[in-house]
């Protein structure tokens, strides 16, 4: 299992998913743009060596695990494995929790900046897109912060733009579990907030940071399990937070309660720039600490990026536990990475008007992610996306299919589609296409057969041809 950024890039190396940029390249646009077409290309990581403005030692590493290809060497898989055995490795460790350890020191304190020194600007956090309202530091982050009832430490990915050499400016949206504590328990009190945005941890770290989790859950602990070995923490400078020992650089500082910070607009992960430059959350740096020769991890945001792949796995798992935990009968759950964590598979032992409506409102009760869903049979492959449209195409029907939910207070606020009034009130829908043989159908007379190899012809047949299949004069 990789420890850090460094061993998972020199797998990536060893496997031809990486690619090295030698050429000085501009952290204005032009780095944003490279990335941009790699993940849009399904290409390989990019470890850019040489940014201009700033010194050799200095380098940016983008994409880390944006293909399924990166997803399954994250977890020690083949890089051929296939997006369902890659779900299963998920859903298996995931239930296996490894606490973290305490250590007194790690690499990501090889160099240590506080007081006047600190200056954010020593790091080349790049001008992603056009339009964006300013150089994002935090992309493809960890963010520690701490809930100071109980305690509880969460972990989690936001976006962060430096404000200035001195402070950064974010978003994470009011029903994010770093927004929530800070609007519940800091703001009431006009206390500062401590937190620590970590980049360049180890990969599955980040995937436990990015994963849709319980309130409450521990991350820290669910990176243990994904890992299948503790992760190692070591204590801030400046607060009494814990971060991951061996990632490259740690921005440490406190969420102002009484101040804020225009943030934006960003070209985010549904793959378009939405809203206009806001309110960001205003973070005072306090510390800075780094390894020697830091690497920036960034995430290039939009079409298929690290979190189509990344929140695809821990969002189907945690729309599974949902369902069951109020009595759905699913089979499975998949996110596909092209439906940019709007659009989510759900394979059902049985469908039909009752369950979709059920499956609807449970999805909607808290927060409203998803604005598409396609509940399918389970002869549907869910993982094979052509296999669900012809599905929604032949089985859905068209006037009543269509299930629609309507909510306010909990509407994603990234989704394109909303208007700006739409999001500033969190106002949205979800639709449900019933993609189900009716329940009160018989199987036997009313369900049509299908006319597809694995369906129509005899086992016996089958397994005929595909013992001859190669001598027919077919290569695969």
């Amino acid at each position: 299992m990789f420890e850090d950024t460094r061993d998972f890039i020199e797998a990536l190396r060893s496997t031809g998913d990486l690619v090295e940029v030698d050429n000085e390249v501009s952290w204005d646009l032009e780095l944003g743009a490279i990335a941009r077409l790699a993940c849009e290309r399904d290409g390989p990581a990019v470890w850019f060596k040489r940014i201009a403005d700033y010194p050799k030692d200095v380098t940016v590493f983008v994409n880390p695990v944006a293909t399924w290809r990166r997803i399954a060497l994250a977890f020690g898989l083949k890089p051929t494995s296939s997006v369902k055995e890659i779900y299963q490795a998920y859903e298996k460790r995931e239930g296996k929790l490894i606490p973290p350890v305490e250590v007194k020191d790690g690499p990501c304190k090889e160099v240590v900046v506080e007081g006047s020194q600190i200056d954010l600007f020593q790091f080349p956090s790049p001008m992603l897109h056009e339009g964006d309202g300013g150089r994002y530091l935090g992309t493809w982050d960890l963010v520690v912060s701490r809930e100071p009832t109980t305690n509880w430490v969460n972990w989690g990915t936001y976006r962060f733009m430096v404000y200035d050499s001195l402070h950064l400016t974010g978003f994470p949206r009011p029903t994010s579990h770093l927004g929530k504590v800070f609007q519940e328990h800091y703001i009431p009190k006009g206390r500062p907030m401590p937190i620590a945005l970590v980049i360049g941890a180890d990969p599955l770290s980040h995937l436990a940071a990015g994963a849709t989790y319980r309130i409450g859950g521990d991350e820290t602990s669910l990176a243990g399990g994904l890992r299948g070995k503790p992760v190692e923490l070591v204590r801030c400078q400046t607060s009494d937070l814990f971060v991951p020992a061996r990632a490259e650089i740690v921005i440490e500082g406190e969420v102002l309660p009484d101040r804020v910070g225009l943030e934006g607009p960003y070209g985010e992960y549904p793959g378009y720039r939405t809203g206009e430059m806001g309110n960001g959350i205003l973070t005072r740096v306090t510390a800075v600490t780094h390894r020697r020769n830091p690497i920036l991890t960034v995430d290039a945001t939009g079409y298929k990026d690290n979190s189509s792949t990344s929140t695809s796995l821990s969002g189907a798992l945690a729309i599974k536990r949902r369902l069951e935990r109020h009595g759905v009968p699913v089979v499975d759950v998949y996110v596909p990475p092209e439906g940019a964590i709007h659009t989510a598979v759900i394979s059902v032992q049985y469908g039909g008007r009752e369950m979709g409506r059920k499956t609807l409102e449970v999805l909607t009760s808290r927060r409203a992610l998803l604005s598409k869903i396609f509940m399918v049979d389970t002869d549907i492959d869910l993982y094979d996306m052509g296999k669900v449209i012809h599905a929604f195409s032949t089985k859905c029907h068209p006037a009543h299919g269509i299930h629609t939910i309507h909510y306010e207070g909990r509407g994603n606020t990234l989704t394109p589609c909303y208007s700006q009034g739409e999001r500033a009130l969190q106002k949205g829908a979800t639709v449900l296409f019933d993609c189900t043989w009716p329940g009160e159908w018989s199987r036997e007379w009313e369900v049509p057969v299908k006319a597809t190899f694995d369906s129509i012809f005899s086992e016996s047949l089958r397994q005929k041809i595909l013992k001859d299949w190669k001598s027919y004069g077919f290569k695969s």
